[in-house]
């Protein structure tokens, strides 16, 4: 079973959800092309790293596990 520890807080993952909730709309409504692309694969990065509770790049940093 591929198992990752949460490194994110509770507070990161709301925070993360509303960011890319603001990412996806304004690329919605503002972008086109090659920069709308940029725009859907950001807030799809924000909302799964704030689901899963793990970001790569904050373990790839040091960034330890939380307790809960």
């Amino acid at each position: 079973m591929f198992y990752l520890k949460r490194n994110l807080p509770k507070w990161e993952r709301v925070a993360r959800l509303l960011l890319a909730l603001a990412v996806g709309l304004s690329t919605f409504y503002l972008a086109a092309g090659a920069v709308a692309w940029l725009g859907w694969l950001t807030a799809a990065t924000l909302a799964l790293t704030a689901i899963g509770g793990f970001c790569p790049a904050c373990a790839l940093v040091g960034r330890r596990s939380i307790g809960r």
